[in-house]
């Protein structure tokens, strides 16, 4: 992809129409990823499929990408407006929070929590509300 802000908004929407073979194909084979909904880290296409799949069938999260701004050594935030409720539709979450993203070679290669210490290790606040 020439365009990073558009490869991550391509992301963002494929995310958002739950279509992981669209995400997926703009991510390097070896992607590093937050289980938000969990807690801890996915490494490759297969485990954010399996994650993802997980996590559609006890949450509906949405995000919306709100301001993309590029770091140092080819990393990107962005603040992005997210929206989780349960599978019934209550409102679990509703916050802008920030994700960073590493892009290689015109793909994204990581994405990390940028707002919550220890997002690594547990779960994101937005999922605190198991259904």
């Amino acid at each position: 992809m020439a365009n990073t802000e558009s490869l991550l908004r391509e992301a963002y929407a494929a995310f958002n129409g739950r279509d992981v073979d669209a995400a997926l194909a703009l991510m390097t084979e070896d992607v590093s990823w937050p289980k938000a909904s969990e807690g801890g880290k996915v490494v490759g296409k297969a485990e954010i499929r399996a994650y993802w799949t997980r996590q559609w069938s006890e949450f509906d999260p949405r995000v919306e990408p709100l301001a993309i701004t590029e770091q140092d050594g080819g990393r990107w935030q962005v603040r992005v407006h997210q929206v989780v409720r349960s599978l019934g539709g209550e409102l679990l979450a509703d916050a802008e929070v920030a994700h960073v993203f590493t892009v290689q070679d015109g793909r994204i290669a990581a994405m990390d929590l940028g707002d919550e210490t220890g997002a690594a290790d547990a779960p994101s606040a937005a999922f605190s509300h198991r259904s």
